[in-house]
C-alpha cells in the first residue's frame, strides 16, 4: 500500500496522510490535475468518482459526485485557493447536496497537498484542517482514514499506466451520464498558446476546420460575459455552409471558457430551431502540454446521441491536429 503515514492531531485539528509512489512528481502532480486520473482514485474501489468540473487555478472551482454500489450518488466540490504548480495546491472541500450545491449540515474542511521527490519517486502529503474537534470526529467517523487509505490504494496502477493519459493519443471521449459528454486531448502548445487559438479570429481560421476542404469565412469571437460569437463554414467544392452562434457565460483567462452554443443553417441562419448546449472549456498545463478538457452538456440524451453519431469527435481530432502544425505557430 502506497500510504506510509497517517498522523492525527487534536491539538492542531489536523489529519495528515503520507503517501509515496515510484513515479516522478510531475507524473504524480499531472495525476491529480488530470480529472480522467483523478477519477480513478479519488473514490474509494466501490464507489468511484467522477468529476463534472476540475478548474486546478486559483479562484476556481471542481465538482465531482461519488457513485455507490447500489447506484446512490455523493457529491463533494473542492473550492481552489492556492496553486503553486508542481508542488502544492490548497482547497477548500466539502460535501454537496444532489444538485451540486454545497451540503451545509456538514462541514467544509480545508486541505493542503504537497508533492515532493523521495529517493525512491516522489510523495504526496495530504494535510486536511478542521474548524473543532467536534468536525475531526464526525469525519473520522464516517470513515474518512479508511476511505483516503482505499482511495490511495488505487493510484499505483495510475500512475503505472502510461497508455491511457498519453500525450500523444488522439481526441478522447467519455460519456458522463444521460446528457454529458467530455472531450479531452493533449495540445502540445502552451496554456496561453492554446486559449489564443480558441479565442483569436485569425488563429481559429487556420485550424478550427473539420475535414479538409472547408473554408471560415465568418469568424465573430466572444470573450468576456455577456458577449456573442458566430461561427460560418462554407465548404469549397459545394458551397455548402453552417454555422454554430452562442453566448459567452463566464471564464477566467487562459483557464476557463464558458459558453452556449446553437447550429445555424441558411435555413435557420439564429439557431432559434436548434438544441442549445453548454461547453465548459478548462486548460490545465500537464508534462507534454496542455490538457484541453471540453465538457458539453445536452438537453437530452437523444441530442447528445444524435450530434455524437455525425462523427463529431473525429472532425475535433482532425482539426487539433492542424491547431498543433499550423495554429500554435502563429501564436
Amino acid at each position: 500500500m502506497p500510504v506510509t503515514a497517517v498522523t492525527t492531531d487534536p491539538d492542531s485539528l489536523t489529519l495528515s496522510v503520507v503517501a509515496d509512489f515510484t513515479a516522478p512528481v510531475r507524473r504524480l502532480w499531472d495525476a491529480y490535475l488530470d480529472p480522467r486520473q483523478l477519477e480513478r482514485f479519488w473514490g474509494p474501489p466501490e464507489y468511484p468518482a467522477t468529476f463534472t468540473r476540475h478548474d486546478g487555478f486559483v479562484g476556481g472551482l471542481s465538482a465531482y459526485f461519488m457513485t455507490g454500489p447500489e447506484g446512490d450518488t455523493h457529491g463533494g466540490y473542492w473550492k481552489w485557493v492556492a496553486v503553486d504548480e508542481g508542488r502544492s495546491f490548497e482547497v477548500r472541500d466539502g460535501f454537496a447536496n444532489d444538485d451540486g450545491s454545497p451540503n451545509t449540515e456538514l462541514p467544509e474542511g480545508r486541505m493542503v497537498l504537497e508533492f515532493t521527490e523521495t529517493a525512491l519517486g516522489s510523495r504526496v502529503s495530504v494535510t486536511s484542517y478542521f474548524g473543532s474537534v467536534e468536525e475531526m470526529e464526525q469525519l473520522q467517523a464516517m470513515g474518512m482514514v479508511e476511505g483516503m487509505r482505499e482511495a490511495m490504494g488505487q493510484m499505483d496502477a495510475v500512475l503505472a499506466d502510461l497508455a491511457t493519459f498519453a500525450a500523444e493519443l488522439p481526441t478522447q471521449l467519455q460519456l458522463i451520464g444521460d446528457t454529458r459528454a467530455r472531450v479531452s486531448r493533449v495540445i502540445r502548445g502552451t496554456v496561453e498558446q492554446v486559449w489564443r487559438a480558441h479565442h483569436e479570429a485569425e488563429l481559429m481560421r487556420r485550424w478550427m476546420l473539420g475535414p479538409d476542404g472547408w473554408e471560415m469565412p465568418v469568424c465573430e469571437v466572444a470573450s468576456a460575459p455577456g458577449e456573442r460569437f458566430r461561427q460560418e463554414w462554407r465548404n469549397l467544392e459545394s458551397g455548402e455552409t453552417f454555422g454554430f452562434t452562442g453566448e459567452f457565460l463566464e471564464g477566467e483567462r487562459p483557464v476557463r471558457a464558458v459558453t452556449t452554443e446553437a447550429m445555424t443553417t441558411p435555413e435557420d441562419p439564429d439557431g432559434a430551431q436548434s438544441p442549445v448546449t453548454r461547453n465548459e472549456l478548462t486548460l490545465t498545463p500537464v508534462e507534454g502540454g496542455t490538457l484541453l478538457t471540453l465538457l458539453i452538456t445536452y438537453p437530452d440524451a437523444a441530442t447528445r446521441e444524435m450530434i455524437l453519431a455525425t462523427g463529431m469527435v473525429d472532425g475535433m481530432e482532425t482539426s487539433y491536429l492542424r491547431l498543433e502544425r499550423e495554429a500554435l505557430v502563429a501564436a
